[in-house]
């Protein structure tokens, strides 16, 4: 029998509020992360981007980025899970999803969206000035 990494969590609450989020507004990125990149970690294979190593507590940290829309990439930032992994104890402990602030925002409240774009109510204004930038610099 092969060994599973467990999953655990800095902060469960948080993290879970923001899984719903994602899963509300960008469907691709929470599929790919719930069924093909979560089982992968469990498995031991550690996906996305090597970012901080740590000898003493024997961890690594890693970011992994999610697939989602251009134009939410442009104008929100990329979806990105950042977790770490604690290999003497076989630990993948979740840390954070991000953008952080758009995706606890959508979870407190309904957004709208502009264009196929979530908005955020606090920034609704540069959110409509990226998009509407974007698309006049793609029509060009």
């Amino acid at each position: 029998m092969r060994e599973m990494y467990l999953f655990e969590y800095v902060n469960e609450n948080e993290f879970k509020k923001l899984e719903r989020s994602l899963k509300k507004y960008n469907m691709l990125a929470f599929k790919k992360l719930y069924f093909e990149y979560y089982p992968s970690l469990k498995d031991g294979k550690f996906l996305g981007k090597l970012i901080a190593t740590n000898q003493e507590k024997g961890t690594v940290t890693y970011e992994l980025k999610l697939p989602t829309d251009v134009m939410f990439s442009k104008v929100h930032g990329d979806i990105k899970l950042t977790y770490h992994v604690y290999l003497n104890q076989k630990t993948v402990v979740l840390d954070r999803l991000d953008p952080f602030d758009i995706l606890s925002e959508g979870h407190q409240s309904e957004l709208e969206t502009y264009k196929g774009v979530m908005i955020s109510k606090e920034h609704s204004d540069k959110d409509l000035f990226k998009i509407n930038l974007l698309n006049l610099i793609n029509k060009e």
